[in-house]
């Protein structure tokens, strides 16, 4: 491993038995065993699947991770993305040593911090001080070099008043803030971060990035950070690695492992009435999107320029709400958001009263966005009280350059996510 590197992951493999743990049964032990003690390599180790936990496999055996290599410099924050299943927690615990690999080895420099997720290594009947001192300890810290930190930790925390009040009573956001705290402030060489950031709240979570940054930038430490914000994943993250089934399928540039990981999404059949992560009384709720054209047929892309029909089906669970009031948002790829728009706001509302569903339109003249994907969120509101609000999104809408100017011929700026329209003029200055 030469100077710079300071992780290096190699052939990295994970596998698991579905049902049981171990191997089942005495006579696959033996055989292990007897592979073992010959020198050979474990026969199960040749069988297993791809896991898809979406389909229904014919195998006991799956692989979580399989052949995984990559090298991490010193200074370097690694974003490491993909669906849920695809391994990145997986990897990370074998990254952060709380499990074994299955094939392959872990090479690293320095101490490994992890926080892979909430209140990771804390003892819930000591107070928040005694588990930074535990934690401390764990990481190879002596009592001198924490008690140095521990006014810095408890500040940036902001759990001042309760850091002599056992972990158990803390709130879970409390708790990720004191271990975040813990882990950035006691100086590992490698901070491994799971998707934990999620839990706080948007103040915290601006500090906890803002720590991440100085850590990697200023003071060389390095950072493996996984996350479904590519928000966060863009602005913290200098390199990525996108995972799917458990295997590496793109590494590179994050602007481009964020691309390469929106696009791999089939966000086009959303079953957005099961969606479960919502919010609301639940009386009216999204049960279906789509895209219509002026035709009224139902379009998988929308063309810049050209009008497009935002068809939301709602599903009426309570038909006395009247006043109904929706609203949708876009979101580009990495979850900023570019617009939002509700019927309220052009002095439109609609009524459920003796209706099993309801078809809402919205039509948007000459859609003036530029080429890439855009991701839709909706709510409905009726007389400020909250209807339905996925905490996910609807879909997608797929956008394709089209003569957007009237000129005979299409062009963009690239980059760009909108695309506007002027009335030039001109005269002697």
């Amino acid at each position: 491993m030469s100077k710079d590197i300071i992780l290096k992951a190699e052939n990295i493999s994970k596998q698991y038995r579905l049902g049981q743990v171990g191997t089942g049964t005495l006579s696959h032990d033996f055989n292990r065993w007897w592979h073992k003690i010959r020198g050979k390599e474990d026969p199960y180790l040749k069988i297993g699947e791809t896991n898809d936990r979406s389909t229904k496999g014919e195998s006991d055996y799956v692989w979580a991770l399989q052949d995984i290599n990559f090298e991490v410099k010193r200074g370097e924050v690694l974003g490491i993305i993909g669906k849920n299943g695809a391994g990145k927690s997986t990897l990370l615990k074998i990254l952060s040593k709380v499990t074994a690999p299955t094939k392959g080895s872990i090479k690293s420099r320095g101490r490994i911090a992890s926080l892979l997720e909430v209140g990771t290594g804390f003892n819930p009947e000591l107070t928040g001080r005694e588990n930074v001192y535990l934690n401390g300890a764990i990481l190879g810290m002596t009592k001198k070099e924490i008690t140095s930190k521990l006014e810095e930790i408890i500040d940036f925390s902001g759990c001042q008043r309760y850091i002599d009040t056992p972990v158990k009573r803390y709130s879970s956001g409390m708790t990720v803030r004191l271990a975040f705290a813990v882990a950035a402030f006691l100086e590992p060489e490698i901070l491994v971060i799971d998707e934990v950031l999620a839990v706080g709240d948007a103040e915290f979570q601006k500090k906890a990035i803002g720590k991440m940054q100085n850590i990697s930038k200023g003071e060389g430490r390095t950072v493996l950070f996984v996350s479904h914000n590519m928000a966060a994943v863009k602005s913290l993250c200098t390199r990525g690695i996108v995972l799917e089934n458990g295997k590496v399928v793109f590494e590179g540039n994050v602007c481009e492992a964020i691309d390469k990981y929106a696009v791999s999404q089939d966000f086009k059949n959303l079953d957005v009435e099961n969606i479960k992560a919502r919010r609301g009384t639940g009386d009216v709720i999204f049960s279906r999107f789509y895209l219509e054209n002026n035709s009224e047929k139902i379009i998988d892309k929308a063309i810049s320029g050209e009008d497009v029909f935002l068809v939301f089906i709602l599903k009426i669970q309570d038909k006395t709400w009247n006043n109904i009031d929706l609203g949708f948002s876009f979101h580009d790829s990495y979850g900023n958001l570019l617009t939002v728009l509700y019927s309220s706001f052009q002095n439109e509302k609609f009524d459920a009263q003796n209706q099993e569903y309801l078809v809402v339109k919205c039509k948007l003249n000459e859609f003036n966005f530029a080429p890439g994907r855009i991701q839709v969120m909706g709510r409905i509101v009726s007389n400020e009280i909250e209807l339905d609000w996925p905490q996910n999104i609807l879909g997608t809408i797929d956008v394709e350059m089209g003569d957007f100017y009237r000129t005979g011929r299409k062009g963009y700026t690239d980059n760009a996510n909108f695309l506007i329209k002027g009335e030039w003029s001109s005269k002697e200055y």
